[in-house]
C-alpha cells in the first residue's frame, strides 16, 4: 500500500483543441467526469485517439516533471512539459503508484486507471529521437475524473 505521507502539486496545465495541435498552457481548467478538461481535444472528441478510447480512456493525463528533468539529465532530451502531450505536469506525486487508486488534484478527485505509455505519435510531433524509449514506464498516468471541478496551477495533489 502506498504511504499517505507524500504530497505533490500541479506545476502546469495543458490542453490542445485538436489532434496534433500545439498544447496551450492554462492557469486553470474545468474537469468534467466522462469528458476530460474543457477545451481539450479529448473533451471535444478531436484527439488523435478519440475514435479509439482504449482501456482507461483519455479523460485526463498527468506526467511528473521529475521524469522530464531525468530525460534531460540522463539522455540529453529536453522535453518541456507543454510538449509532453499530457494535461497536467506534476511535482512530488508518485504517479506510477496511483494506478487503481483515488487521489485529489485540488478539488477534483481522480482515479488512476493505467500508465500513460508513450507512442510514436509523440516522437513524431516532438521530433526528439529517443523520447519514446526514454518515457517507457514513466510516461505518466491516465485517470478518470470522479467529480466536476476546477484544477489550478499550484493545486495540491494528495492521496484520497
Amino acid at each position: 500500500m502506498i504511504a499517505s505521507m507524500w504530497r505533490g502539486h500541479v506545476v502546469s496545465i495543458h490542453v490542445a483543441r485538436e489532434a496534433s495541435a500545439p498544447m496551450d498552457t492554462l492557469a486553470e481548467a474545468r474537469a468534467v467526469p466522462g469528458r476530460g478538461l474543457e477545451g481539450d481535444r479529448y473533451f471535444l472528441g478531436t484527439g488523435f485517439y478519440s475514435n479509439r478510447p482504449g482501456v482507461g480512456g483519455r479523460e485526463i493525463t498527468l506526467i511528473e516533471t521529475e521524469t522530464l528533468d531525468a530525460l534531460a539529465t540522463t539522455l540529453n532530451i529536453k522535453l518541456p512539459a507543454v510538449e509532453s502531450r499530457r494535461n497536467i505536469a506534476t511535482s512530488g506525486a508518485p504517479l506510477n503508484h496511483l494506478v487503481d487508486r483515488e487521489f485529489w488534484v485540488g478539488e477534483v478527485r481522480l482515479l488512476g486507471t493505467r500508465l500513460c505509455e508513450p507512442c510514436m505519435h509523440l516522437e513524431q510531433l516532438t521530433r526528439l529521437q529517443g523520447v519514446l524509449s526514454g518515457l517507457v514506464h514513466r510516461g505518466g498516468l491516465r485517470a478518470r475524473i470522479l467529480n466536476e471541478g476546477v484544477i489550478r496551477a499550484g493545486d495540491a495533489i494528495r492521496p484520497a
